[in-house]
């Protein structure tokens, strides 16, 4: 401390600088002393018509930003900050606006210890800044950030972003502003579900509403499907389940359908009359009611693990979430010194639950992705295909 105290000293020394003081040798009269701070009158000074400042400019081009309602979120811009404050560019796309302008993404320079709360509300203040439309709700709970496609489709696979959490914490650099069903004030919107029959199975695709197109509808089927994805495998169309060899309008809504239930037919091929008989039709009703069911449930299934072991595990599902057990008797496993151990999964930290391939009706694979220590962790499951779909659709 002492050596410290000195240093300092020796600092304060090198910033001061002494100047000796000297009488003047040379008398001035008092008039002379007098002129040297002579009074003057400003109040006849005319007035001069000059040029207004560029403030006044754009106060007066900007109006709307004087009645923005999120000039409070304004401070966390960082487009006045680059080079001196760490800042992060992000580019957001616009879920409320019209389908011409929701290709080109919004893009945020925002100050990197921001928020996610704070960065929705610097997007919701630069998009009332720039007159966009339609207007945006008041209130920012009633948005929340996503992570999105460099196309900007919403990657629904995942939960938002978390409020609360730094923006620095996240590397995306592509999110999209999302409004929330459930926020106070907002109409709340039941998911809707259509269901594709295939020739081992079915799947159950959810839609937010009657105007989503078909060939949307047939491109959520296809990513389902191992080996059908855009630019590879076989072409695929799509038929009511009621009128076979008919395909479905691609251009068309879901709404001109009048049925939430539709066959996925390979092209150059007719749909056989077996497949019908493996799959009976479920009312969609049905599909609700499991969906919204809290009622315990436990599965008999196997995990698998990085190098394909598997292990026999019992999976239960309630309302409130999803316990993973090993079962007892895991002879096999132990020769790999696997050893599972317990999971227990919140429902609030659940994200996805996909299936990822169905290669027979006797074996199918799915994917349950939840939140652990803000990374998403998968766990991947096999079993037969009924099973597998039921807990799918439960979860």
């Amino acid at each position: 401390q002492r050596l410290e105290r000195l240093r300092k000293e020796r600092q304060n020394q090198i910033k001061c600088k002494n100047i000796q003081w000297k009488e003047r040798t040379s008398s001035q009269s008092v008039e002379d002393l007098g002129s040297l701070f002579e009074k003057r009158d400003f109040k006849d000074r005319p007035r001069t018509t000059g040029t207004k400042s560029t403030l006044s400019l754009r106060l007066e081009q900007c109006p709307q930003q004087l009645n923005n309602p999120f000039n409070e979120y304004s401070k966390f811009d960082g487009k006045g900050h680059i080079g001196t404050t760490a800042t992060k560019k992000i580019d957001v796309y616009l879920s409320m606006q019209m389908a011409q302008e929701k290709v080109h993404p919004m893009t945020v320079v925002t100050i990197a210890n921001a928020r996610v709360q704070d960065l929705i509300g610097l997007i919701c203040w630069q998009y009332t800044s720039e007159g966009r439309e339609p207007k945006l709700n008041e209130n920012v709970n009633a948005y929340c950030l996503h992570i999105a496609e460099d196309d900007g489709e919403v990657d629904t696979d995942f939960p938002p972003l978390d409020s609360n959490e730094p923006i620095h914490k996240f590397g995306f650099s592509t999110l999209a502003l999302v409004e929330k069903y459930s926020s106070p004030g907002l109409a709340s919107r039941q998911s809707l579900f259509v269901r594709i029959n295939a020739a081992h199975g079915f799947s159950l695709i959810p839609v937010d509403s009657l105007k989503v197109t078909m060939k949307e509808i047939l491109q959520k089927a296809l990513k389902k499907r191992k080996g059908s994805q855009k630019g590879s495998g076989p072409m695929y169309r799509l038929e009511k389940q009621t009128e076979p060899n008919v395909a479905v309008d691609l251009d068309s809504t879901l709404e001109s359908q009048s049925t939430l239930e539709f066959c996925l037919v390979r092209e150059n091929s007719s749909r056989g009359e077996e497949s019908s008989e493996e799959d009976p039709p479920i009312d969609i009703t049905t599909v609700q009611d499991m969906l919204s069911s809290h009622h315990y449930k436990s599965f008999k299934i196997s995990m698998i693990h990085k190098l394909r072991f598997t292990t026999d595990v019992q999976l239960g599902i309630s309302g409130e979430k999803v316990e993973i057990d090993p079962v007892t008797n895991q002879k096999a496993s132990t020769k790999f010194w696997i050893r599972q151990k317990p999971i227990s999964i919140d429902s609030d930290h659940l994200c996805a639950c996909d299936l990822v391939e169905e290669r027979s009706p006797s074996h199918a694979i799915f994917k349950l992705t939840y939140l652990s220590n803000h990374d998403y962790k998968p766990l991947y499951f096999e079993s037969d295909a009924a099973t597998v779909n039921e807990i799918v659709l439960k979860v």
